[in-house]
């Protein structure tokens, strides 16, 4: 069963990274590298399809419902990123990684030539990280594990309802840490995993203006934080051949919130913040067919939680199937994988409570590739 385990960690690893999640997550920061064997590499590549629409709410015009019955078009775009992993063996004990990935991000474009009130607004939101980990095993199967995280940020936006609003924000680079403990039980395939990720402060210098630039206004520093989580991840083994696998991941979004100072005194709120935690499910079943091929079937679930979503990220929730093969030849052991999303539906709002738009029926897939390598 420890075969097993092995071929499909990157079934694994795929279905749960790379989709439309909570927030602005594109990682789950998942430390599993750690539990590959001896010395180990892999390289890692998914992009993602969104199609996100909505129409404007409302039957008559007025302030809080300015478009009643237009559509929005498509407003998310579609995005593409990578990801590397190396874990070293140091003696029995003792093993490190070090982990390459993108943690958060955006890329929103509502199309122009629409009715809808949004048309013309864009955000972008670009991120990388690098976490350095080491791990402990006791003679007991007991492992700790932890290190440091360093990530950095950068955001732009331009909101033409606000009064021809821009933003532009220089990189900021931040540290937090992360701490975990495992049990494994290899005869019978068994892990489970506890990850916590801290958050992680950030503080931007944000460059604003109206009128898409013509009125400029002094710079001020914005300050937020990435949000801690908590990363649950169990597998067990049925038989000598199957196995059963899943995580539970929560992040508290509701403390993450980004407010550059002339956007937050034009409008009186925040440009992008969150009203709750996010909980995320996923569980599957991986099957060895042979010393060479093994797959895995996954299912995802989030929550909606409502009442409004944010205008630049009207998204509520999710449920997720993917599917994922491994092809393993000597040390080398190659993963692809499709996951498609049902994306949750959504209303927002611009003032008075009132729904300003409702986005129903929309979806998102995402495909992904991983070169692994054992050493």
């Amino acid at each position: 069963m420890k075969q097993l385990s092995l071929m499909t960690a990157a079934s694994i690893a795929f279905s749960a990274s790379g989709v439309i999640a909570g927030g602005i997550e594109r990682s789950t920061q998942s430390a599993m590298v750690l539990f590959e064997k001896g010395n180990y590499a892999e390289l890692s590549f998914s992009h993602v399809a969104p199609s996100v629409t909505g129409v404007g709410a409302g039957t008559v015009a007025n302030p809080a419902q300015p478009t009643p019955g237009a559509a929005s078009g498509n407003m998310a775009k579609s995005y593409s990123q990578i990801g590397f992993a190396y874990k070293h063996q140091i003696n029995d004990r003792l093993s490190a990684a070090l982990i390459y990935d993108v943690p958060y991000g955006a890329n929103v474009l509502y199309p122009a030539a629409t009715g809808y009130f949004n048309r013309g607004a864009q955000a972008e939101i670009n991120s990388s990280s690098l976490t350095a980990l080491i791990k402990y095993t006791t003679p007991s199967n007991f492992s700790v594990f932890g290190g440091l995280r360093y990530q950095r940020m950068d955001a732009n936006a331009i909101v033409p309802i606000v009064g021809g609003y821009t933003v532009n924000t220089t990189t900021d680079s931040g540290t937090g840490f992360v701490l975990g403990a495992a049990y494994e039980k290899p005869e019978i395939a068994l892990r489970v995993a506890l990850t916590y990720n801290s958050k992680i402060d950030h503080a931007v210098t944000s460059t604003e203006a109206f009128n898409f630039g013509a009125i400029p206004t002094p710079d001020s520093t914005t300050r937020f934080s990435t949000p801690e989580s908590l990363n649950l991840e169990f597998q067990s083994g049925v038989n000598a051949n199957t196995l059963v696998f899943g995580s539970i991941r929560w992040v508290g979004w509701s403390n993450f919130n980004l407010s550059p100072a002339q956007y937050v005194g034009a409008t009186g709120d925040p440009i992008v913040s969150y009203s709750n935690d996010v909980i995320t499910y996923n569980i599957g079943v991986g099957r060895k067919f042979n010393d060479t091929w093994s797959a895995a079937l996954t299912l995802g679930y989030e929550k909606s939680n409502g009442p409004f979503s944010a205008n630049l990220g009207p998204t509520d929730g999710n449920l997720s199937i993917g599917l994922g093969g491994t092809y393993k030849k000597g040390k080398m052991k190659i993963t692809a994988g499709v996951r498609y999303v049902d994306i949750g539906n959504a209303q927002t709002t611009l003032a008075a409570n009132l729904p300003a738009s409702n986005f129903t029926s929309n979806h998102a897939v995402a495909v992904g590739f991983k070169i692994g390598y054992s050493f």
